[in-house]
């Protein structure tokens, strides 16, 4: 025979406290630890979502980063003249030419300084672009030391909105538009004209050279082309590759914090849940042994007993990814390793973040459950049937 489900869900209606209070502790567990999945994964995505399938980014071989990176103008040239460019509407080949560097900019309010990316970027750089709108003002005229700011950057630092001034390079730049890039790491950037960033900053090469294929399946031979060139000492990579790499260092740290911060937690939360259980144990010692005197088996006993705790660990998790969604609404900002540069996003939930954080809850579950399920079941029915 076997003891009905309802029969444990109606075991923990009874003991209402006590269950609320064990579900509390699990579903705090679970929020922390899916608070810090779809930290890693908002962080993934922004990056991710920065870059396109189309396009290629072309960059110093062994440099990890735009910023590291150095192309010079015969080389630049080269990578342009691909028969793998794509052509506009208007016949112009589909390339940009950038500049990127770092800065240290204050914040509004607490005037706390932070590195922050400055993109020079050339004519065709909004083509490549085009999840990247114009939202306030104008775009910066060539030649001049005009400068538009992503609306991260327009948000959280001194002198980021329309009509201020930022001072680097030695000069003063005034900003003139604020663009949306969406949820990318562009909105966490600054733009103006390549070719005066780099006689500011006296850098007399390129960092990247971005470009659409004509035919995005032929990748692998443009690439081979690029690598395999003797003039050329460059890498190529899909935009959308290039984006994901930068992401790998600062989420694959998020996910040991939090796996580190959820083992922590999760043995008070098991200790709590196997507390609960014993206690249920000890106050159905009677009830138990008429369940077996009515022919239930030991096995059935256990089942009911490890069923209770699997429904606090469902139950908790449940708690916790409720609240956990809730971070969605957020955006923070911190520094990418790979870049060190500031970079804003938002938390990111998703099926997979669900359902690991529901099997993680009921872990939990399972092991606080498993030995006070085991007491049960091996109760003899004659000592289980005296007690009071």
């Amino acid at each position: 025979m076997r003891i009905p489900f309802l029969y444990s869900f109606r075991n923990l209606l009874t003991r209402r406290l006590t269950t609320t209070l064990t579900a509390s502790g699990m579903a705090l567990v679970v929020f922390v630890f899916a608070s810090i999945l779809m930290l890693a994964e908002g962080l993934r995505k922004t990056l991710v979502n920065t870059g396109s399938y189309n396009n290629v980014v072309v960059i110093r071989k062994a440099a990890s980063s735009e910023v590291q990176s150095g192309i010079d103008r015969q080389q630049a040239s080269i990578v342009e003249t691909l028969p793998d460019v794509a052509l506009g509407t208007h016949g112009q080949r589909l390339v940009a030419k950038e500049l990127v560097v770092l800065i240290n900019l204050p914040k509004r309010g607490s005037n706390k300084p932070s590195n922050v990316v400055i993109r020079g970027i050339s004519g065709n750089s909004l083509l490549l672009r085009p999840r990247v709108k114009l939202t306030g003002g104008r775009m910066p005229r060539s030649g001049s030391s005009e400068i538009i700011s992503g609306q991260s950057i327009a948000k959280r630092f001194k002198g980021g909105g329309i009509g201020e001034t930022f001072r680097f390079g030695m000069r003063d730049w005034t900003v003139v538009g604020i663009f949306d890039a969406g949820n990318t790491g562009f909105s966490s950037e600054i733009w103006g004209d390549v070719n005066q960033l780099m006689q500011a900053f006296r850098r007399p090469v390129y960092s990247s050279v971005i470009f659409q294929l004509r035919d995005s399946s032929e990748f692998i031979k443009c690439k081979a082309r690029i690598e395999s060139d003797p003039r050329l000492t460059l890498e190529a990579k899909r935009e959308i590759a290039y984006y994901e790499d930068q992401s790998k260092v600062m989420a694959k740290f998020l996910r040991i914090l939090g796996l580190s911060l959820t083992i922590i937690f999760s043995l008070g939360a098991i200790i709590g849940a196997m507390v609960t259980m014993y206690s249920a144990v000890a106050n159905r010692t009677n009830e138990i042994g008429i369940l077996r005197a009515l022919g239930f088996q030991r096995r059935s006993i256990l089942g009911a007993f490890l069923m209770e705790s699997l429904i606090l660990g469902f139950l908790g998790g449940c708690a916790g990814l409720f609240f956990a969604s809730f971070m969605q609404l957020l955006t923070i900002s911190t520094m990418n390793f790979q870049t060190f540069s500031e970079l804003a996003f938002t938390f990111s939930l998703n099926f997979g973040i669900v359902y690991k954080s529901l099997a993680f809850s009921m872990i939990m579950g399972l092991l606080g459950g498993v030995l006070p399920a085991v007491r049960s079941s091996r109760m003899n029915i004659v000592d289980a049937l005296r007690a009071s």
